[in-house]
């Protein structure tokens, strides 16, 4: 049974940046379900796009891979048993579960997860990598050299999948998808004290892109071929094939 997020329930009187710590890892599947709308069908598909893109005597990676559920994903619907799937993380917490979780379903895939930064990592031979609500976390001056990075580790065909939450430049569209999303987590148990204390916790640490701002950067890095596959409110994935 998941533990439910009650991170943000009771008023705090300074509130930090938000961290993927132990307190964090300990209710990330709950809130994640209750914060991020259509989650479960973003993790489903990029198993789907695991089978059609993954190439044998490749390196498929999950950068930001937190519990694991893309690298479950990845793993459960691999086309081919010369691949190996490398899951990165920074956050120690984050590691050891996902390590656990793993281990809790058999398979015969070689999956390796690491405790590391993701934009010191080494990205080599890959036909499939997965950013996955991670890059909104880095510096905005990290994201083009990360990505340019993955299109250089990339074979051809081979696919970035890239789910964010996004900014929208026009403002009153930007405001509706903001209260929709909303919405959406107050229907799902989320007080008023919750959805601002979180807010805050996250203004120094989350910073949006838009749509198209994502695109010029995928452009800027290489890729020819990209669209955004999916989209829910303030939430969506992009595929960039090379």
């Amino acid at each position: 049974m998941q533990t439910k997020d009650r991170i943000f329930a009771s008023a705090i009187s300074q509130i930090g940046d938000f961290c993927f710590d132990e307190r964090v890892a300990d209710v990330f599947p709950d809130m994640i379900q209750r914060s991020i709308p259509s989650y479960q069908h973003i993790i489903s598909v990029i198993g789907m796009l695991t089978r059609r893109f993954a190439q044998p005597e490749t390196n498929l990676y999950d950068l930001g891979c937190s519990l694991g559920a893309a690298t479950l994903s990845m793993r459960n619907q691999l086309p081919h048993d010369s691949c190996q799937i490398i899951g990165i993380d920074n956050s120690p917490a984050m590691v050891e579960r996902c390590r656990r979780h793993l281990q809790g379903f058999k398979s015969t895939a070689k999956v390796t997860i690491l405790e590391q930064d993701i934009c010191e990592a080494e990205l080599d031979n890959a036909s499939v990598v997965v950013l996955n609500f991670t890059l909104q976390f880095l510096s905005p001056e990290k994201r083009q050299v990360l990505l340019s990075r993955i299109y250089q580790a990339l074979r051809p065909g081979g696919v970035l999948i890239l789910s964010e939450k996004f900014s929208f430049e026009d403002q009153p569209v930007n405001e509706l998808m903001v209260d929709l999303h909303l919405d959406f987590k107050r229907a799902n148990g989320y007080s008023e004290l919750e959805i601002s204390q979180k807010r805050t916790a996250l203004e120094n640490v989350m910073r949006t892109d838009s749509i198209q701002t994502h695109k010029q950067r995928l452009q800027q890095a290489g890729f020819e071929h990209m669209d955004l596959w999916y989209q829910c409110f303030n939430f969506g994935s992009m595929v960039a094939i090379k």
